[in-house]
């Protein structure tokens, strides 16, 4: 799905040297680290909205062009979702229909796909509520699925249970899960909470100082990791 190699991205300092990191169909990732270790940083890379100062990034075996409508048309088969939700001060239902009126979907389908969508969220009944009085956890549900709604190859997730409570956070993850199974979404997952990451994380990519330090299944992430920092962080415990 995305072959990254030799990215390199500075701003006061070196936020990310990537040697080589590559994302495979499909699959969910869970992308942990410590705060500052370059994840959003890496999200933004990959979403074509934060150009490296070098490097190669390849999606589909397709290397990104520098601009134009071919860089374009590969961003719109991937979206990203925000820590801090964004939504328009419109109704639930016109927030989730906006991507595809944006596409040029026909209103049958608009429809059919907010419809299905917003029940699949737990939002059906608050479908014309403005979405600037919705709770944090619903707004989040809301803009996960206005992000899936034109059917994304890829869903890139920067913390979407940041500050949520159990029982959104619980409908979140079960949500991301079952459109990767029933769609196969690849997606990568940035979180601080390792448990979230061993629940519905296939893979997982543990990044520190902007270097991936080791990735692999989960299981053995958390259970035989080859280097010791991935170790001291799976087990809650400060590296330095």
């Amino acid at each position: 799905m995305v072959k990254m190699t030799g990215i390199r991205k500075k701003y006061d300092h070196e936020v990310l040297s990537i040697d080589s990191l590559t994302l495979q169909k499909g699959k969910i990732y869970g992308l942990i680290g410590p705060s500052g270790a370059g994840k959003s940083t890496l999200l933004r890379i990959i979403n074509l909205l934060t150009p490296p100062d070098s490097g190669s990034l390849y999606f589909q075996g397709l290397s990104i062009p520098s601009n134009g409508a071919a860089r374009l048309s590969l961003q719109r088969r991937m979206t990203l979702v925000f820590q801090k939700t964004h939504l328009f001060r419109e109704t639930v239902w016109k927030n989730v229909a906006y991507g595809l009126q944006a596409r040029n979907y026909s209103r049958i389908e608009i429809k059919i796909r907010v419809d299905k969508l917003l029940e699949q969220v737990g939002m059906k009944d608050l479908a014309y509520r403005r979405a600037d009085t919705l709770s944090g956890g619903e707004a989040q549900r809301v803009a996960i699925a206005r992000a899936v709604a034109f059917d994304p190859e890829l869903l890139l997730l920067d913390e979407p249970t940041a500050n949520l409570d159990p029982f959104n956070i619980e409908l979140i993850e079960n949500m991301i899960v079952k459109m990767n199974k029933s769609k196969s979404i690849t997606v990568v997952i940035v979180t601080h909470n390792v448990f979230q990451a061993r629940r519905i994380a296939g893979e997982v990519i543990f990044l520190d100082r902007g270097r991936v330090v080791e990735t692999g299944p989960t299981e053995k992430i958390f259970t035989e990791p080859e280097q010791e920092k991935t170790r001291l962080y799976v087990e809650g415990r400060m590296i330095y």
